[in-house]
């Protein structure tokens, strides 16, 4: 995955200009997903039927007690000393996977507690409803496979909720993996029940976790007496402990422990990594040939919580662009490249053609699903809809 866009984003460009209120928004999200296929769509559509990818960020798990990136709250935002760990620092360097695995062990209890939101538990009603093809995440909280098992869901960057060696490529629930941490860390656990419950990991801003009891050093480093990163140990693969695996280059791979059973350095195999595509890690080939087939089996995308600002998630929303699929969006503030993706818009547009809102999406979400239910309740709540739509359209 590539480095982030850091650069300014722009102001939402609201669309239809009468989608700048949470009514506004509903009616063009609803003329959006209810609308045919567009005309120049290409291919054409084969069936004639409007088919729905969605494509959610980081933005839709906030309501779950989950932190942005770019949002008001977002990690980037509060925390300007905050730097992701890459790939090729994490698999060569022993004392990063220290630093990142003592970070992990901090939040993973916040991340395991917390569940999907109404956000998710609409876009199952949605797909539910046959409004919906699929959904393509860059999270990796696995809230949507959770929220919505029977509508297909494909985690572009992958998810937490296992650890994949990086010489078998067996994976180890994460969940196992943090006992095994408590284990060989037990000063660390200690610190971790302390601050969990004080409420200290509960935000990312550091002066509120500061005034919690967290103490960080300059860098921003945990500041825990007695318990530097360096102190930290984390478990070898299981699998290669009892079977160390043959290397690339032909050789017989060493794993090693100590007599607690952490990884030792003299180890040659054995290290576990998130099942997340990390920074400067290429997303599998299946993995980009699957969302590239995602998009162009749908008709239409809609953008759900993200600012696209990595390269992975923005290059599918340009291949709907070049495929002269309609282009929604539902997201708090900027979202990269947005007014190229609605330039060639033209002549009346209610939402069916195109539509960019900038609200929240645990509550809209749910309002939406309201208005379409209505829409098929029956003739009357049909026709109630549809003038307060057409009302809205002769407004602009």
């Amino acid at each position: 995955m590539r480095i982030p866009y850091t650069g300014p984003l722009p102001p939402p460009i609201i669309i239809p200009r009468n989608a700048n209120t949470p009514f506004g928004a509903i009616c063009a999200l609803q003329a959006f997903l209810s609308a045919a296929p567009s005309p120049r769509l290409q291919p054409p559509s084969r069936d004639g039927k409007s088919k729905t990818v969605l494509l959610t960020g980081a933005g839709i798990s906030v309501a779950s007690g989950l932190a942005d990136y770019r949002g008001t709250a977002g990690t980037y935002t509060l925390n300007k000393t905050y730097r992701p760990i890459y790939y090729n620092e994490f698999i060569d360097n022993h004392e990063a996977r220290k630093r990142y695995w003592a970070r992990s062990f901090l939040g993973w209890t916040n991340l395991h507690r917390a569940r999907p939101n109404n956000g998710h538990w609409a876009v199952k009603q949605l797909g539910e409803m046959g409004l919906l093809r699929s959904v393509i995440t860059q999270n990796v909280d696995s809230f949507h496979p959770v929220a919505h098992p029977d509508l297909p869901t494909l985690e572009l960057h992958g998810y937490l909720r296992s650890l994949v060696c990086i010489n078998c490529h067996n994976h180890l629930p994460r969940s196992d993996f943090q006992e095994f941490l408590s284990t060989l860390n037990p000063t660390w656990a200690a610190f971790l029940a302390e601050m969990l419950e004080v409420g200290a990991l509960d935000t990312e801003n550091p002066d509120e976790r500061r005034r919690k009891g967290l103490k960080t050093n300059p860098d921003g480093d945990v500041d825990l007496p007695d318990a530097p990163y360096s102190t930290f140990r984390y478990p070898a693969c299981p699998t290669c402990l009892a079977k160390p695996p043959m290397l690339k280059d032909g050789s017989q791979s060493k794993v090693e422990v100590d007599n607690d059973g952490a990884w030792s350095s003299s180890s040659t195999a054995g290290i576990l990594k998130p099942a997340v595509v990390m920074f400067g890690e290429s997303i599998a080939a299946e993995v980009k040939i699957a969302a590239e087939e995602a998009i162009d089996q749908a008709s239409r995308i809609l953008v759900i919580g993200s600012s696209l600002a990595t390269y992975s998630a923005w290059r599918l929303v340009k291949r709907a662009k070049e495929r002269n699929m309609p282009i929604g969006i539902l997201n708090l503030g900027g979202v990269r490249g947005e007014e190229s993706f609605f330039a060639e818009l033209k002549g009346e547009n209610n939402g069916q053609h195109g539509v960019r809102c900038n609200e929240r999406a645990d509550t809209l979400l749910p309002q939406l699903v309201d208005t379409m239910r209505g829409i098929r309740a029956g003739p009357h709540a049909r026709d109630a809809i549809k003038e307060a739509t057409a009302s809205f359209g002769r407004m602009e």
